[in-house]
Parts: structure tokens; C-alpha cells; sequence
């Protein structure tokens, strides 16, 4: 299982550089569509797309607790007065996976399987002007309703993404 999720990491890591050297170099402040590498808990690829100025769709696919995870949140952005490219974000969404109790502390002994959950976010992201550059930091709360039920901890990262 560890293997086969290493495996689906690498592959995710090389389409994300792929992506950073064909894709076109225009881009703007107020960005459509990012991808890129985030690092923390839970480690793993982001997606962020915006339907709109205010509203942004952010997925992320993980790995953590020797399983994957994969969440989805809808986020409403607030830009930081007087700080150009400076936002900060918060919003709603759902996270499912499987995880193995061999890696998960919160999980009773032998359980391998599904999880399913309710998450939170909040965060503080920063566009770079000249760069098609993104980075954001987050904190996401998460309560388990299915697989290990419960509160699931305060999962937090720095993203680094590439803007299209």
C-alpha cells in the first residue's frame, strides 16, 4: 500500500513540473486556475481554481497515516487592504480517503479502510506580481464521520503553486 502511494506521489509530482514548463506564462494578480506542491500535514498536490473574484474551489489530493486522502473545499477570499496580491481565505469542505491503523495512532488495531469528514479552512495566500508564483498558508480542522469518527486534528501546510 505504502509503495503504491509513493508510487501515485511521484507520478503527481512530475505532472506538476510537466505542467510548469508547458504551460503558458501569462498570468495576473487575480489568477483563474494553481497548482502546486503542499507541505505539511497532509503532504501532497493542490488545486486551486476561482469560479469567481470571490469564491475559489481548492482540491487536494494526500497522503498521511499511510493512506490517501482526497478533500475538496469551497473558499470565500477577502483581499488584505493596502497589501497588493496579499488575501486571506476561509471556507468549507468534505476530505475522504483510506487509512491503515499500522500508521494511524487514532485508529483501533488491524481497522484498514475508508474515512470520510467535514473540514474547515482558513488561510492567508500571496500572488507574486511579476511571477507566476502563488504560496499560502492554512490551517483546516477536520471531524471524521466515517472510518476513524471523531475530531481529525488541525491539519495545517504551506502551499507553493504555479498560476496559469
Amino acid at each position: 500500500m505504502m509503495g503504491y502511494i509513493i508510487s501515485l506521489m511521484k507520478r503527481g509530482f512530475l505532472i506538476v513540473l510537466l505542467s510548469l514548463i508547458l504551460a503558458s506564462s501569462s498570468y495576473s494578480q487575480e489568477y483563474k486556475t494553481s497548482m502546486g506542491i503542499r507541505a505539511g500535514l497532509p503532504i501532497g498536490l493542490t488545486l486551486k481554481h476561482f469560479l469567481n473574484r470571490d469564491y475559489a474551489l481548492e482540491g487536494m489530493l494526500a497522503t498521511r497515516w499511510g493512506g490517501i486522502t482526497l478533500a475538496g473545499f469551497l473558499e470565500k477570499e477577502h483581499r488584505v487592504k493596502n497589501h497588493h496580491g496579499l488575501y486571506w481565505f476561509w471556507g468549507g469542505g468534505i476530505h475522504s480517503g483510506i487509512w491503515d491503523a499500522g500508521y494511524n495512532p487514532r485508529l483501533k488495531a488491524g481497522y484498514t479502510g475508508p474515512v470520510f469528514g467535514i473540514d474547515g479552512i482558513i488561510g492567508l495566500e500571496y500572488t507574486l506580481d511579476y511571477h507566476p508564483l502563488n504560496f499560502s498558508f492554512d490551517l483546516y480542522p477536520s471531524l471524521n464521520l466515517i472510518g476513524s469518527a471523531g475530531w481529525g486534528g488541525i491539519n495545517g501546510a504551506v502551499s507553493v503553486r504555479y498560476v496559469f
